[in-house]
């Protein structure tokens, strides 16, 4: 018997998987999709692992395939510019299997480095494309994704967005259908891409097109909804339910849930009674092109009204207030307050992280230049620290180092180093070979890995060297120093960030060097669930708690430079407080007057 539960969009598509038969599923951990894979973990039918990166995940998920299990992989939307490379092959091949990849993008960039649209890549892929709306959508699109893969050998993509991610709606939960593994068999022609082999395969994509076009106007997943009006509203995905709140039976819709290729037969046919047609899309102008082309550009509001002036934003969510606002030029009235009181709360690393110690002591330096990375360390170019010149992406703070240093070298009397700073997941992820290009190029910049023992950003999610895999098996440590050491990095000091002085002396040492080296910092994150692995190296961790001496504290404030939310000033003198305090002595080794009493012994 089948019963409904209240679910977020990623818990929906996680039990599509299950349902759907799926025996193996990979990602890598980015917000707005890392749920997804979380709660894959818990099914026990199906392998789920976090892989290094995202290629890796989607490479591993089609090999499944190929060996013929159902297979899944997702990643947030700058990981399948990191999976691309096998994702337009792929396209291709198909597998032995349904293999079906969820990009989960993000408008209005609310944890991530860009904004773009992920719909391009089916497109320039040839790969259809699902677009759910709600929760239901996750969980049907997911498995109608696996009959749609199978029965035109391709991947299927299925973009979701941060909104239709985390908000919950009602999901009717049904049975595991198991499916048994298909046979391999042998297939060189179909699946060994030399070029011989994939100009072939590059027609057969061309047909597959063809009869997706056909098949797109007939989906049940592309519909209209008519109410008589001589006004129409485009959407898909959960603009379709901004548009909704805004418009209610007061607009027809046409709603696209299968959005590559797009019904085009089934737009012109909704399109041609109206007297204007919205096209509400978050990010790029893709059905809105569309439209266009079929010679209604004089009806259409879009990203652009008919005259070519902007019309919605071309940038950011497209929510029912911006839409209401663009469309009526109407706003919901709200309390009003005076905004000059409103205290500006930008994020902080948490009391105690282990970075802050490290980047305390970066920032005071004015003869290097920082190249960052992506996690919660990206924070150290914020003030108090100053600690950060750049980021970019997913291991470039190792290579973008190297290029900076580089460059510098070759300025006559400049005697600035650059230090590339990154996590240890993400020099997992592709912080290796940027150390790899150092050592054989010859580059002499510093690398720093901050070792939290945990993908703090993202959740605490498992990687090669926490000792535990996604379902929770103990698996080999991945040693980070014998890895540096292999690529060929001679010089490696490895040490405890909340120790200053060390860190001090680590970083003129480094600065010295005229060859490469790396500092590997290394203690564990503040909110991470200790592992026996961690217990028996820190078993003092985060068990005291710092006090300040009120008679001793000259209210100097010099401890507010550790950036420590737990630490605050009350008359003129600094305070800690207790709930948040976890006793790294960071403050305590700053404080000039030794005011500051406890932490860790």
């Amino acid at each position: 018997m089948s019963k409904k539960q209240l679910m977020t969009g990623n818990e929906a598509i996680a039990r599509g998987v299950f349902e759907a038969g799926v025996r193996f599923a990979a990602a890598y951990p980015g917000t707005p999709s890392t749920e997804i894979l979380e709660n894959i973990s818990g099914y026990k039918e199906i392998a789920a692992q976090w892989s290094p990166n995202e290629k890796v995940a989607l490479e591993v998920a089609y090999g499944a395939s190929i060996g013929g299990a159902r297979s899944f992989a997702s990643m947030k939307h700058v990981g399948l510019n990191v999976a691309a490379d096998p994702f337009f092959t792929i396209a291709y091949t198909g597998g032995n299997a349904g293999l079906v990849v969820v990009t989960a993008d993000e408008p209005g960039q609310h944890s991530s480095q860009n904004e773009q649209d992920n719909r391009n890549y089916a497109r320039h892929a040839k790969v259809p494309m699902l677009e759910p709306s709600d929760s239901a959508e996750c969980k049907a699109m997911t498995k109608f994704a696996f009959e749609l893969s199978e029965k035109y050998e391709t991947p299927v993509l299925i973009r979701v967005t941060t909104r239709v991610c985390h908000s919950k709606s009602l999901v009717e939960l049904e049975d595991r259908e198991e499916r048994p593994i298909t046979p391999y068999v042998k297939n060189a022609a179909k699946y060994v891409c030399v070029p011989a082999n994939a100009r072939v395969r590059r027609a057969e994509v061309e047909k597959r097109l063809d009869a997706l076009k056909i098949f797109s106007d007939n989906c049940p997943f592309n519909y209209i909804e008519d109410n008589k009006s001589k006004i129409g509203v485009i959407a898909s995905g959960m603009a379709v339910n901004y548009a909704k709140e805004v418009f209610g039976t007061d607009a027809n819709y046409l709603k696209i849930g299968f959005s590559f290729p797009l019904p085009m037969g089934l737009m012109e046919k909704f399109l041609k009674n109206l007297e204007k047609v919205y096209v509400i899309e978050e990010n790029d102008e893709y059905i809105e092109d569309a439209v266009k082309m079929l010679g209604f550009a004089g009806i259409c509001y879009g990203k652009f009204a008919p005259d070519g002036s902007r019309y919605f934003p071309a940038f950011g969510e497209l929510t029912s207030d911006v839409v209401r606002k663009v469309v009526t030029g109407r706003e919901i009235p709200v309390r009003s307050f005076d905004r000059s009181k409103v205290i500006g709360r930008p994020p902080a690393l948490c009391a105690g992280c282990p970075h802050r110690g490290f980047f305390y002591e970066l920032g005071k330096r004015k003869d290097v230049i920082v190249s960052g990375d992506i996690g919660c360390y990206t924070l150290g170019y914020a003030s108090p620290y100053n600690a950060m010149d750049c980021n970019c992406c997913m291991g470039a703070s190792v290579s973008g180092a190297n290029g900076i240093q580089k460059v510098l070298n070759m300025v006559e009397g400049n005697n600035k180093r650059v230090v590339g700073v990154l996590g240890d997941s993400t020099f997992f992820h592709s912080g290796m070979t940027s150390l790899l290009d150092i050592v054989y190029n010859k580059g002499n910049c510093i690398t720093v890995i901050l070792d939290n023992r945990i993908t703090g950003m993202t959740g605490h999610q498992q990687n090669p060297g926490t000792g535990y895999t996604a379902q929770g098996e103990e698996t080999k440590i991945v040693n980070i120093e014998g890895i540096v050491r292999a690529l060929g990095i001679e010089n490696i000091r490895v040490i405890d960030p909340n120790d200053l002085k060390l860190v001090r002396e680590t970083l003129d040492w480094a600065i010295a060097l005229k060859e490469p080296s790396v500092i590997i910092t290394r203690y564990p994150c503040v909110l991470k669930k200790m592992s026996l692995y961690d217990k028996n190296e820190w078993p003092d961790a985060y068990k005291y708690k710092c006090e300040v001496d009120r008679e001793a504290c000259i209210g100097c404030k010099a401890c507010l430079k550790s950036g420590c939310p737990a630490i605050s000033v009350t008359e003129k003198k600094a305070a800690i407080d207790p709930t948040m305090c976890v006793g790294c002595t960071v403050c305590k080794q700053i404080c000039p007057k030794g005011a500051i009493k406890g932490g860790q012994q």
